[in-house]
């Protein structure tokens, strides 16, 4: 069952490395408009050294360099699982980028902004939904999650924004407007498939409250609140066991419980607030 669910995760995060190799190489790279987070910023960092220095570093390999310090990173604060599926997204986006050609579909600027938008989100999309990650900004975000419970919805619009009046200044302002379209198109596809940074509270009537919560925090660093309950229909005692987790973690809890207690119900509901402590305790 375990293999089974990491050969699963492991496809999905090759297949969303795919897709993001497609959008790049079909739709953006050729009309000069920037994707977002960092494999924009990889974007422009290869067309600099190009075009300015006659360096040709495909945008795959800047991508993962610009990785490696924030991999390192991830493996310090977020968890090594977490980690080895994001190197691995990076790693297989930048094969991607350097055996597909470079190719024009359309001389349609607009029509390679949005297209290039929708198939890149479509493959982060799935493998944020799989509790994996593309690397960049998604790995910040989960280490923000974990160290800080504040909404870091600004750190990427600072960035997305920094790529928008790069792409004006260098490509100019025209791109900048292609490149805000391609940004949008990614947010609402992305928005629609997982969305991001929302908390949940899972709430698990279990038989099985100690192997459980052991489980959890081998994987997970989160409080779990453990309460007495007794099943209204065959009198047996049980446990409710309450856990507040972001939306990245669901997938996660989800595949936990599944190994742990096949037989457990879970209920799943967002979380409007949180007053107290979310974040780990060191």
């Amino acid at each position: 069952m375990k293999l089974y669910i990491e050969a699963k995760i492991t496809a999905i995060v090759i297949i969303g490395a795919i897709l993001n190799g497609i959008a790049l190489n079909f739709f953006l790279i050729p009309a000069n408009v920037l994707s977002s987070g960092f494999t924009g910023v990889a974007q422009l960092v290869s067309s600099l050294l190009k075009n300015e220095l006659g360096l040709s570093v495909g945008t795959g390999v800047v991508l993962f360099i610009l990785n490696i310090p924030i991999t390192i990173l991830a493996w310090q604060k977020v968890g090594q699982r977490f980690t080895i599926y994001s190197l691995a997204s990076v790693a297989t986006t930048m094969i991607v980028l350097m055996i597909l050609p470079i190719v024009s579909l359309t001389d349609n600027t607009l029509l390679n902004a949005v297209f290039g938008g929708v198939v890149s989100a479509i493959g982060v999309g799935l493998t944020l939904r799989f509790g994996a990650s593309t690397g960049g900004m998604d790995i910040i975000a989960m280490v923000l999650s974990r160290m800080q419970d504040r909404p870091i919805g600004t750190y990427f619009l600072i960035l997305n924004g920094l790529i928008v009046l790069s792409a004006g200044a260098y490509f100019g302002w025209e791109k900048a407007l292609y490149t805000l379209v391609t940004i949008y198109a990614s947010s609402r596809v992305i928005d629609a498939i997982h969305t991001r940074h929302e908390k949940l509270t899972a709430m698990i009537i279990t038989t099985k409250g100690e192997a459980l919560t052991k489980a959890i925090h081998e994987k997970m660093v989160r409080g779990i609140t453990r309460l007495p309950a007794k099943g209204g229909f065959t009198s047996e005692d049980r446990e409710l066991m309450m856990i507040v987790i972001t939306r990245y973690e669901l997938y996660t809890l989800e595949q936990i419980i599944k190994w742990v207690d096949p037989n457990a119900f879970t209920n799943i509901v967002e979380t409007a607030g949180i007053f107290g402590f979310f974040r780990p305790i060191d």
